[in-house]
């Protein structure tokens, strides 16, 4: 699909997802928040809880730091444990201190203070934010994220990561959404293969796709046309009935 909509990737931090024992659903969440706002979403990449995998991820996928995409998000190590090491690796990637903020550390213990909940040594490492870095508030549990470059730094954690998303999705920029039109039909990919292709041609700013599906003993395939003009891809849909016979 041709756009000029601006980029993103989304980077998943954690060997809990690398293992399977957490769901990963964050960028899940983000890739529908990101095309409603045209954002075209181009990578999502998990890597574990590694210092130099993280740098080394965060220097390929940030623009402003030589990478490839307009904007990067990522999704966790931002707790208060010995493996939450997102933050100071987003500190070496862009070649900065960290410290704690003081900001950050004034809304997260107003919030203990205010639940009777102690103030530890732990729990202020949430408030560990690279220098120069702007805070992205959370208002699910006070511990902020942060944006430095065009990187913007997120709990891994469902409801944290949503609240995040929340607060900074008004100040991203904007492009234009992409809309769609799907068609299912009760035949295999195989068949439909010529079709689908011809149509892909005539339509080259446009993304065509095919996805197989089964119900009972019955195959089929949906048939997706997503692009940024509405009658473009209904043109095509158009198209692709009269080639099926439809």
């Amino acid at each position: 699909m041709q756009s000029d909509n601006p980029t993103a990737a989304i980077l998943v931090i954690g060997d809990e997802i690398l293992s399977g024992r957490t769901r990963e659903g964050n960028a899940h969440y983000l890739s529908q928040v990101l095309n409603s706002i045209g954002v075209d979403l181009r990578e999502v990449r998990i890597v574990g809880d590694d210092h130099d995998q993280i740098v080394a991820a965060i220097r390929a996928l940030d623009k402003s730091l030589g990478g490839a995409w307009d904007m990067l998000f990522t999704s966790g190590g931002i707790g208060p444990t010995h493996d939450d090491i997102t933050a100071d690796a987003v500190a070496d990637a862009f070649g900065v201190g960290i410290e704690i903020n003081e900001e950050a550390r004034r809304v997260m213990v107003a919030r203990w203070e205010a639940r009777g909940v102690e103030v530890t040594g732990n729990r202020l490492r949430m408030a560990r934010i690279p220098l120069g870095a702007a805070l992205i508030p959370n208002a699910h549990s006070a511990a902020p994220g942060f944006h430095i470059g065009n990187t913007h730094v997120m709990a891994g954690v469902p409801e944290v990561f949503r609240a995040m998303v929340e607060a900074i999705v008004d100040k991203l920029p904007t492009g234009r959404p992409s809309v769609s039109e799907a068609l299912e039909v009760l035949r295999p990919e195989s068949d439909v293969a010529d079709e689908l292709r011809a149509v892909a041609d005539d339509f080259p700013d446009l993304s065509l796709g095919s996805y197989p599906f089964q119900r009972g003993q019955r195959y089929g395939t949906s048939l997706v046309i997503r692009g940024l003009d509405g009658q473009r891809v209904t043109d095509a849909m158009t198209a692709l009935r009269e080639r099926l016979a439809l």
